[in-house]
């Protein structure tokens, strides 16, 4: 296949292969990630439609790198622009809720960066919205999107390691020490648990069979309030548990591990996982499981969500996504960790 003009193979070809009526993103915020998602967008869905961003020349520098049809310099008229399907928020976690909202009211569907809201009360306002008016809502939590996670469940239904008794997962960023970082900033809703804690909390829901009842948790924080480090352990009525650690001034390997009766399935990065090894704790004897690759996350993102809006679909991904958020707001509550603009 021929090199598309990011250096990579063209695939354009194969997801096209996919398209119904033509969708037209509008992206929110030029950072790193959406950097990433244009590229993704250029090659699943074959354009972008918009972009916005705090100043008309940001907007156009991006619009010119990634063929971007129009740049504003004003979120409001771009949701409002009618020829606008989705909105793919990628602005820091303080605005999620304000764009989101602003969105749906509008009639748009809409993809937004973890954390998808601050707390479970803004993503249920949004969500009951949603509803009535027919349209999807997503998050950009990759491993909900990855094939690998697909297979793994399966293999699960099976009875490969037998009945899930524990789920173990780690997340650990060494952010340099810097008060001033939106990573430790209380006004930008910083800290560990919304950064990287979604991740862990979204894999350890992913394997459990129901929504946990009980949250215990614990916190270390940094100096400007938010928490640096974390221990949370969940436990729903099925039985199951699950025990992560975050930090974030402190490296961690990003490894989560399912146990069962029988087994137990070890994975190494898993935010954007294509590999998982399955031990049987019997015979000793490991498999290693490959489905797809990590360097198209973000287009299986682009993917699912395009296919939750031809076939009204993705109800089973935001089912999991409500769930972690309630958790992740029942672990503030315990915190008495409250952001200044909620």
């Amino acid at each position: 296949m021929k090199k598309n003009k990011f250096g990579k193979t063209d695939q354009k070809g194969e997801w096209m292969k996919m398209k119904k009526k033509k969708l037209n993103w509008g992206i929110l915020g030029t950072g790193w990630i959406a950097h990433e998602m244009g590229e993704a967008l250029n090659v699943v869905n074959g354009e972008i439609y918009a972009v916005c961003d705090t100043t008309l020349e940001g907007a156009q520098k991006y619009a010119e790198e990634f063929q971007v049809t129009k740049a504003y310099a004003s979120a409001d008229e771009m949701i409002a622009d009618p020829k606008v399907d989705i909105v793919y928020i990628a602005t820091p976690h303080n605005l999620h809720y304000q764009f989101l909202l602003q969105s749906v009211k509008a009639g748009k569907h809409v993809f937004c960066e973890k954390s998808i809201t601050v707390n479970s009360r803004q993503l249920e306002e949004c969500v009951k919205i949603a509803e009535e008016k027919g349209l999807v809502i997503c998050d950009g939590m990759t491993l909900l999107h990855m094939p690998l996670y697909k297979t793994l469940k399966e293999k699960i239904t099976e009875g490969v390691i037998g009945d899930v008794k524990m789920v173990q997962v780690n997340f650990g960023s060494c952010k340099e020490y810097d008060v001033k970082n939106r990573f430790f900033s209380k006004e930008l809703a910083g800290g560990a648990l919304l950064d990287i804690g979604v991740y862990a909390t979204s894999f350890a829901r992913y394997f459990m069979k129901s929504k946990p009842n009980v949250v215990l948790t614990t916190a270390n924080y940094f100096e400007t309030g938010v928490d640096e480090t974390s221990g949370i352990l969940l436990k729903n009525p099925d039985g199951e548990m699950a025990v992560m650690a975050l930090t974030m001034r402190a490296k961690q390997p990003k490894r989560g591990v399912v146990a069962g009766e029988k087994g137990f399935i070890e994975i190494y990065d898993y935010p954007r996982a294509a590999k998982a090894t399955i031990t049987d704790t019997k015979t000793g004897k490991t498999e290693v499981i490959e489905a797809g690759e990590s360097a198209k996350a973000l287009q299986y993102e682009v993917a699912d969500m395009q296919d939750y809006v031809w076939n009204n679909g993705g109800k089973e991904n935001l089912s999991i996504v409500r769930d972690v958020m309630e958790i992740l707001t029942a672990v503030r509550n315990q915190w008495g960790m409250v952001y200044p603009f909620e």
